[in-house]
């Protein structure tokens, strides 16, 4: 049996131990927020938190994540309350069709709670607007660009998912 946390729940999966966790969460626990677009790990959109790190669910086998606390995208808002990150995907466009948007939205959560908040300033420089953090460190839209390389959308262009970031980092200065 592989015991597991799976968004704060204690829970228990008796199978087979190699099933992939995108199945395991899809299948076994019907948490079907996590999105199977590639099965090859390239695309990003079965991406959930592992101990606050971003992983792709369709390369891990559930017998790694035993003891494990797991968070997915349905542990990240209610309909009731959304997260600031899917309030901004909202306003921004950053959400089109919606296969990718689990998944950034999950490796957008855990770069910007492994970051200190922003202030709420976005200062410019040249042509390109910074976002100033505490510690005197910044982080630019190319920053977030970096960060969510591993997700691939076809719909947006990404420019609507960068700009939602940034509304989310401007907005909220403490993503939960």
């Amino acid at each position: 049996m592989i015991k597991l946390t799976v968004n704060g729940k204690k829970r228990a999966f008796c199978g087979p131990p190699f099933k992939r966790l995108i199945d395991v969460l899809r299948e076994d626990f019907r948490l079907t927020g996590a999105k199977e677009g590639c099965g090859e790990g390239e695309c990003g959109a079965c991406a959930v938190l592992v101990e606050g790190q971003a992983v792709n669910s369709c390369l891990i086998p559930v017998c790694q994540m035993d003891g494990r606390k797991i968070e997915t995208i349905e542990a990240l808002g209610t309909v009731q309350k959304l997260h600031p990150l899917q309030e901004a995907f909202i306003e921004e466009g950053g959400a089109q069709c919606g296969i990718c948007t689990p998944g950034m939205l999950m490796t957008a959560c855990a770069w910007l709670r492994s970051h200190r908040a922003p202030k709420h300033s976005l200062r410019a420089h040249g042509a390109r607007p910074l976002l100033k953090y505490g510690r005197g460190t910044y982080r630019s839209p190319q920053d977030i660009r970096r960060v969510l390389a591993g997700n691939l959308c076809r719909c947006t262009g990404y420019q609507p998912i960068v700009n939602s970031v940034v509304r989310a980092m401007k907005r909220h200065r403490t993503p939960k």
